[in-house]
């Protein structure tokens, strides 16, 4: 709340999908115990926030995951908000703003978190059918499935300074024999270098640069003068 309360116009934000809590479908142990302490800890229902909001005047909708929330995991519903949130943008022709952070998906989901890569990525073609634009701004860190999906194929990607941004870390590229990688691997400066981003926003400049992006996305295309 504090990201959103300091990103977006005051006053304007408003939840939506609140209706929606993760269950423990494959019965895994423990699993509810690990629901009920997260939602204590975070005062949230899952480890994502979504709604839509107002940015210098500019309507959009939003989305703003919590790392606090069981390392920010996407599971179903996690999943879900993320899908409404690009399926609003598209509906309403307003730009989409995701703020990642996450290290992979929900084990104790097993299928169903998987599937929500699939789902996500699929939401995000339905923006860019209507011409609704999406950023996405990873935090850190920026880890697994969700990097692996939704979060990699928005229209323009920001990061943090810092950011740890992956697929897998470093125990498992360790066990995986993977030993000799540059002293700044994984990190939001090493993969701007290598173009998988387009570039870092230290938090104090983020809220000026996503509405200049919603400025510039929203604003009609000019009609061409006739060539005499």
């Amino acid at each position: 709340m504090q990201r959103i309360d300091a990103t977006f116009d005051e006053g304007s934000f408003q939840e939506l999908d609140i209706e929606l809590r993760s269950l423990n479908p494959l019965d895994f142990p423990e699993y509810g115990e690990k629901l009920r302490a997260a939602e204590d800890k975070t005062g949230l229902c899952d480890s994502m926030v979504s709604g839509v909001a107002r940015l210098t005047g500019y309507p959009v909708s939003v989305a703003v995951a919590d790392f606090g929330f069981m390392g920010g995991s996407m599971g179903a519903v996690a999943g879900e908000k993320v899908a409404r949130t690009l399926e609003r943008a598209a509906d309403q022709r307003i730009p989409a703003i995701i703020f990642c952070a996450s290290g992979g998906a929900r084990m104790q989901e097993g299928l169903l978190s998987l599937m929500q890569m699939a789902k996500t990525t699929a939401a995000v073609e339905r923006c860019r059918r209507a011409g609704a634009p999406y950023f996405a701004v990873f935090t850190d860190p920026t880890m697994a499935g969700v990097l692996a999906s939704y979060a990699s194929v928005a229209d323009v990607i920001l990061s943090e300074p810092k950011a740890l941004i992956g697929f897998a870390g470093a125990r498992v590229s360790k066990q995986a024999g993977v030993s000799k990688v540059p002293d700044d691997f994984q990190t939001a400066e090493f993969v701007l270098s290598h173009g998988m981003i387009d570039r870092i926003v230290p938090r104090k400049e983020m809220r000026t640069t996503l509405a200049t992006l919603a400025r510039h996305f929203a604003a009609p295309v000019p009609a061409m003068s006739p060539v005499i």
